[in-house]
Formats: structure tokens, sequence, C-alpha cells
């Protein structure tokens, strides 16, 4: 036995060991194999992320669509009206403006610095308009009828009253009845007082024409002001003391205050007749459109009724046309100041009635409001031509502008005391009372067109108020947004948002 065992073991001993070399060319063999089957299984990948599907899918199929649908719709224009989308025509240069108004726009949201907030696209959209005007080639072939311009800047003046109208919240007011009514007022009186006093001293314009461009620079811009509170409360800034539900409802009141003052500045300048009959007319037109607006407003409320289909787009389809038609009619009838409180009482009292199905109809009025915004401001830009500007009027401009507006912040800061704020919120609440957009846009060009079409002697005058209200966009929307964007996390306090849940989660941007 034992000689057995020893023989199988030096059997075993004389089997074949696998030298180091071997080893080493076997490991080389399984790395060489699995990295192959490694790529292999790559390889298809690879190619899937770099082959282009046919038909093109995502972001290409989509460029191209729209593409061609905005060929569609120039073909279609083209087959009605002819040479009006040719160059030189009215619909080809309102084309131009808004395809240029639209990419500067976009190409703003699509700027983005970091640790910045992010600039109003409406500045993108002025700058379009105003590089289109002033682009020797492009400008020879933009040619749009004052009728056809007035009448698109008085539609986006309708929009922006009906989401003013729509956007004021009973409850809010309510409960900062107080505070909202002074901050509303007061900065935008005394900022139109201050500004009729600097451009009487500097630009040397008669007190009505001060006047005039004073309530045109009162109003605050709810475009740059509300998205900007709107990520505030979203954050939890401010939701304590409910700074941004102040803010969004005093914003409505404000730009109310300032169409009127306007109206009513825009009746005594190109009137004929004595201060009084004017001011008798315009006190005429205030209680017309109280009385059309408060009966239109409770029609609205009723029709139509809540067991129809499809309700709140009946109901926007309804509140626009009767909108638009008393803004447009009231112009047509020679009675300014009358359709647009007929309009914002008409809205707010409609929207009484509808309680949270409110939301809905605000969302289909913000819809129309994307298309008429980039040509309200491209309209704008397009109307300021650099070769037409005097030589000092840029540096008055400015100077009325940046003095009114230091004037207004003051104001702000003064008329908040008492109220429960904190040093560092009324220094907020003030600097976010600053940014004009909107309302600028409207009014700023509507005394160039009226003096045209009335008194061209007094063009160079509303010139020069078109002028500053374009400077006012580009000095105050900008730098606006950034001073909201950043003192709000720096000087407001915090808190969870959940636990203060305002109507300021139901207001749309105008």
């Amino acid at each position: 036995m034992h000689t057995t065992k020893s023989e199988n073991e030096d059997v075993e001993d004389k089997s074949p060991q696998p030298s180091p070399t071997s080893q080493i060319l076997k490991s080389r063999r399984e790395y060489t194999e699995t990295t192959l089957s490694e790529t292999e299984e790559t390889k298809p990948q690879e190619r899937k992320e770099i082959e282009i599907p046919c038909p093109p899918q995502g972001t290409l199929n989509e460029v191209i669509t729209n593409g061609i649908i905005l060929f569609l719709l120039w073909s279609v224009a083209w087959s009605f009206s002819g040479s009006e989308v040719l160059p030189g025509g009215n619909l080809f240069g309102l084309l131009i403006i808004f395809y240029c108004s639209l990419l500067g726009g976009k190409l703003l949201e699509v700027i983005k610095i970091p640790s910045v907030p992010q600039l109003p696209p409406l500045l993108g959209m002025l700058l379009g308009g105003f590089t289109v005007r002033n682009i020797p080639f492009i400008s020879e072939h933009i040619n749009i009828n004052s009728v056809w311009s007035s009448t698109l800047r008085n539609a986006a003046l309708t929009i922006i009253l009906i989401q003013a109208g729509l956007g004021l919240d009973p409850k809010a007011l309510q409960h900062l009845k107080r505070v909202c009514l002074r901050l509303s007022m007061g900065p935008c009186l005394v900022e139109a007082c201050s500004a009729a006093l600097f451009s009487h001293l500097f630009m040397e314009f008669p007190w009505q024409w001060a006047f005039l461009l004073g309530f045109v620079l009162g109003a605050v811009s709810p475009a740059v002001v509300v998205p900007s509170m709107l990520l505030l409360q979203e954050q939890g800034y401010g939701v304590e003391k409910g700074i941004p539900t102040l803010l969004v409802a005093a914003s409505s009141v404000d730009d109310i205050v300032a169409i009127t003052g306007f109206n009513v500045c825009m009746s005594i300048v190109f009137s004929s007749g004595d201060l009084l009959n004017t001011l008798l007319n315009s006190f005429w037109e205030v209680i017309l459109g109280v009385l059309l607006g408060v009966a239109l407003g409770i029609f609205a409320q009723y029709f139509p009724s809540r067991d129809q289909t499809k309700l709140e787009w009946k109901r926007a389809f309804l509140i626009l046309g009767l909108c638009v038609s008393a803004v447009l009619g009231s112009h047509r009838a020679g009675l300014h100041g009358a359709g647009g409180l007929c309009t914002l009482l008409l809205t707010f009292l409609a929207g009484l009635k509808w309680s949270k199905e409110k939301i809905r109809v605000q969302k289909i009025i913000a819809g129309t409001w994307k298309v008429f915004q980039p040509l309200l401001f491209g309209l704008v830009g397009a109307e300021v031509s650099v070769l037409s500007l005097r030589e000092n009027s840029i540096g008055t401009c400015v100077a009325t502008v940046s003095l009114a507006l230091l004037v207004r912040i003051c104001a702000t800061f003064f008329l908040m005391s008492f109220a429960g704020f904190s040093f560092k919120e009324k220094i907020f609440i003030a600097l976010s009372w600053m940014p004009k957009a909107t309302v600028q846009a409207v009014l700023g060009p509507l005394a160039l067109e009226t003096a045209r079409v009335v008194a061209p002697h007094l063009e160079d005058a509303s010139r020069d108020v078109m002028t500053t209200a374009f400077l006012a966009i580009l000095i105050t929307a900008p730098n606006g947004a950034l001073i909201i964007g950043l003192l709000g996390p720096k000087i407001l306090t915090r808190a969870d948002p959940r636990l203060y849940k305002s109507s300021i989660d139901l207001a749309i941007a105008h």
C-alpha cells in the first residue's frame, strides 16, 4: 500500500505544470476577448447616438415644422392681400418686427449668467424692434401704417387691462387695503409730479405735456414685478409679512392710476376748447366708463352659464371681444378714457362670480399676450430712430427719468413706514417698485400717433415723450429684475411658503 501511494504521488508530480509564460499568454487572450466583446456591445449604442433619425425627430423636427408653418402663414396672407406681405407692405413689416422681437426675447432667455437673475425677455423684444429700425437696408423695406400700429398697441393695452382686472383679488385687497392703496397710488402720483417738474425744467416741456410724460413714467411694470415675486414666494422669501402678495396686488392698481391720469392729460393736450370743458368731458368719460363696465361686468357673470361646455374658452372670448370693442370703440368715438375703465371694472366684476374658474380664463388671456407682447415692444423699438434723435435729448431724458425715479424710491420708502415692515424690507419694497415696461410701451407712442393726425406741430414734443419712455424701459426693466432677484434672498426673511399660501399663486404676469 505504501508503495502504491508513493507511485501515485510521483505520477502527479511528473504531470506537466503550466509555465509562467503560458499563464501570461492566457490572461492576455482573456483580456483581449473581454475587450472585444465590450467593444462589440458598445458599438451599436455609439451608432445610435450619432445616427440622425429619418424622418427627423425631437428638436430638429420641431424647427422644421415651425418653419413650414410660418411659411404657410406667409403664403396664406399673400394669397389674400398680395403686395401687403411683400417688402414695403404693412404685413411684411409686422412679420419682420414680430419675428425679430420674438428672436430677441428668446436670445435673452437663453443667455444665463451664473448667480445672476434672468433678465426679462421684453428687453430683447424692445431691442429687436430697435435693431430692425436702425439697420439701413432692412429699415428701407419696413413701412407700417400708423393706423395699424395704433390699433395693435391699443389691443395690447386692452390685454394688459384685462389681466390687471382679473388679477385683482378682493381678499388680498381687503386684507392689505391701506398699505396696498398707499403703495399703488402714492408713488405713482409722486413720480408723475416730479417727472413733470424735471421735464419742465430740463426738457422745457409745457406743463400739460410735462404731466402727460409724468403719468407715462409713473406706472410700474407687472411684467417684471410679478414673475420676480412669484419666484421669491416659491422660495419662501417675504411670505410671512405678505410682501409678494402686496406687490402683485398693488401693481395692477398702480397701472390703473397711471393710465387714467394719462388719458386725462391726453384730453387736455389735444383739446381745442378751454380747460374747464376738457375737465368736464374727462369726468363724463369716467362716469360713462364706470357705468358701462358695471353693466357689462354683471352681464359677464351670468353669460355664458355654468352648464355650458368649454366654459372657460367662451368666457375668455366674450371678455376679449367686449373689452377690445370697448377700448377701440371709445377711441373711435373720441372718449379715450372710457374704454380703459370699462375694461377694468368689467373684468374685475366678472372674476368675482367665477371664483376659482377664473384661473383658466387668465391662462387663456395670458396665451394671447404671448402673441401681442413681441408686437408691442417690437413696434415701440421700431419707432425710435437714432438719426432722428436730437443731440441733447438723450441726456435730458435720462436725467428726467433718473431724478423722478429717485424721488419715487424715497416716497415709497416713506409711505411704507408704520406698516409693520423692517428697515431692510422697506428698502427692498422701494427698490422693487421701480421697473417699467408694458404701460410705457403702450402709452409712449400714443401721443406721437395722435400728434401726427391731429397736431403735426406737436410732433417733436410727442417724440421726446416716446424716447423717454423707451429709455425708461431700458434703464429700469433689467436693473429692477436684477435688484429683486439679488436683494430678495439677502434682505427678506425666509419661511415655509406652504404655511402662507395666498392669492399670488393665482397671479399671471402681464
